[in-house]
């Protein structure tokens, strides 16, 4: 009895220890599959790509020359270190350190990995660079250590989602992340990302769409953003529905023989049996295809609306169907039958206080309406767009634009050719084209300034508003600044005078003569532009002229400088600097 009750003790034991492992062991595989992103500003960069004649280098933020200008092209893949690839004549690399110093250089092949459908001056992976030994790819970081030993047929970086790796092995693919570990098995033929993302989080909770080959071609199946395999490489079709935001659920649209259905995570909620679903984002419902007739399902899939209809439309969160004699109902999401006429609209706002009401009676007429569904407006507008709290961008005939109140009172006049919010900020900008003039306006719609040929840009903790000729600095309050307040740092500041700039210190003491037609405000690496009969010159922090105005550069913005070097953008993010 006692060697019983011990073999169950240790059964027990066994028992726990195994339970105990396996959990270990998830974790350490969930944590294996965690990995960070590094942010780097513009402001922080170490390190920027010189181009001269042709010929590429590197310079640091001071302006010196790190990289004499030789070489076909440079890479740095992490402006912050000193890591640059260098590519001679016959595009072999070799990669230099901050000294002119090969670094790496027990490893043969190395190249930065390129960013795919990003766009950024940032366009490479920031800590990899890819290696080959005996005919295959591995992976090192920028301090020189192995992440991925050479096992790898390629590598490459997965679209959309920097950090991620697409890697071939046996001529399968796979997915691993920038610390070497595995996301998707190397098990697929094809892997795609399936384009899910937010405005908070951009791709952090896409999956992937995998497909292998067969006899009769692609089957696709579907991996989700933890590795878990929802679906097996089975159907001839697989997308996600990637406007429902929603990181806890998948919505998948499958095929097989050409009969649509839809799958929950794992859960098949609409069988294969349409010929198309498609995803309605303002009434969060699908339209169902059978046979030329189309119908209504919820996302649940449960069928709200039955598949007979020779026409769906969907606006706002009323869905319109049209029957074979032309014949149109008017539904709400649910189903239930809406009590609006077939060629009237509503609009969601936002706020559940407001909806916009479309009427196409005669022409499109549109109202705005309490949350009673009362009509408050009695002017027929030709366009609303409901702005924030209770203002709206209206338009009449003739296509000008302002902002009414829920009163219906003007705001800001109808006069103006455009108006939008300031991205990031409460401030309002109003556009007219007949003298190219922008109207700056803050929360309450106080005008705070009034400039021809304006740009306005956006920093972290204020709006800078400028021209060729005058820059005017506001803070996110809505007041005006003096550039010494919002840029306290620097040494001198940019000040005209009679029409014509200098500098000033601190204490207002003239540092450069008011002699220039624009100067602009020292950056962040302490140069700041002169203009002068249309060219550009160059000062630093103590006011020293390092450049006369002599560069004609064909620039929309306020020119950067570095020492005697200007910046040349050349698309998608990508820039270098040049004399």
């Amino acid at each position: 009895m006692k060697k019983k009750y011990i073999v169950m003790i240790i059964i027990v034991l066994l028992t726990i220890i195994a339970i105990a492992g396996y959990f270990i062991y998830r974790q350490i595989e969930k944590n294996g599959r965690e990995y960070e992103i590094e942010k780097i500003a513009v402001q922080n960069y170490e390190y920027f790509i010189l181009r001269q004649d042709g010929k590429y280098g590197v310079i640091n933020k001071n302006g010196d020359i790190v990289i004499h200008p030789e070489y076909t092209n440079v890479i740095i893949p992490n402006p912050q270190k000193a890591v640059f690839v260098c590519y001679d004549e016959n595009n072999n690399t070799k990669v230099l350190n901050q000294n002119n110093e090969q670094i790496f250089s027990e490893y043969t092949q190395l190249e930065p990995i390129k960013l795919k459908n990003i766009a950024s001056d940032l366009m490479y992976e920031k800590n990899l660079l890819t290696y080959e030994q005996d005919e295959k790819q591995g992976l090192i970081n920028l301090e020189g250590k192995v992440v991925a030993k050479p096992i790898y047929e390629s590598i490459e970086g997965l679209p959309y989602k920097e950090g991620e790796l697409l890697v071939k092995i046996e001529g399968k693919y796979g997915v691993v992340n920038n610390k070497g570990n595995y996301l998707v098995d190397s098990d697929y033929d094809q892997i795609a990302v399936d384009n899910y993302t937010t405005e908070e989080e951009g791709y952090k909770h896409a999956g992937y769409i995998v497909s292998n080959t067969t006899e009769n071609g692609y089957r696709y199946g579907y991996v989700d953003v933890d590795g878990n395999v929802l679906l097996e490489p089975e159907y001839t079709e697989v997308s996600r529905i990637i406007n429902v935001k929603d990181d806890d659920n998948i919505y998948l649209v499958v095929a097989q023989n050409g009969q649509y259905g839809m799958i929950k995570n794992q859960e098949q909620i609409i069988e294969n049996e349409y010929q198309s679903i498609s995803y309605n984002s303002e009434s969060n419902t699908l339209t169902l295809e059978k046979t030329k007739r189309y119908g209504v399902a919820t996302l649940d899939g449960k069928i709200v609306i039955p598949v007979e209809f020779a026409q769906i439309d969907s606006t706002g969160k009323n869905i319109y169907a049209t029957d074979v004699d032309g014949n149109v109902k008017v539904y709400q999401e649910d189903g239930n039958p809406a009590e609006i006429e077939s060629n009237v609209y509503i609009l969601e706002t936002g706020n559940e206080n407001y909806q916009i009401k479309i009427d196409n009676t005669q022409g499109s007429v549109y109202s705005i309406l309490n949350k009673d569904g009362e009509q408050i407006t009695t002017q027929n507008y030709s366009y609303i767009n409901y702005l924030y709290d209770n203002y709206f961008i209206v338009s009449v005939t003739g296509g000008k634009v302002g902002v009414i109140n829920d009163k219906e009172e003007p705001i800001i006049e109808i006069q103006y050719d455009s108006i939008e919010k300031v991205e990031g900020t409460d401030y309002i900008i109003t556009r007219l084209s007949e003298n190219s003039s922008t109207q700056l306006y803050d929360k309450n719609f106080k005008q705070l300034c009034e400039m021809t040929n304006a740009i306005v840009q956006t920093e972290e903790n204020y709006v800078k508003v400028y021209n060729d000729t005058e820059t005017k600095y506001f803070d996110l309050e809505g007041n005006e600044k003096q550039n010494t307040e919002i840029l306290s740092n620097n040494q001198i500041h940019a000040k005209s005078q009679d029409g014509k700039w200098g500098f000033v210190d601190k204490s207002g003491n003239i540092v450069v003569d008011y002699i220039y037609d624009k100067a602009t405000d020292l950056n962040s690496y302490g140069y700041a532009g002169i203009k002068l009969d249309g060219k550009w010159g160059v000062v630093n922090s103590n006011g020293e002229v390092i450049v006369e105005p002599t560069y004609t550069l064909n620039v929309q913005t306020e020119p950067e400088f570095i020492k005697d070097y200007y910046k040349v953008e050349y698309g998608y993010g990508e820039f270098y600097y040049t004399k």
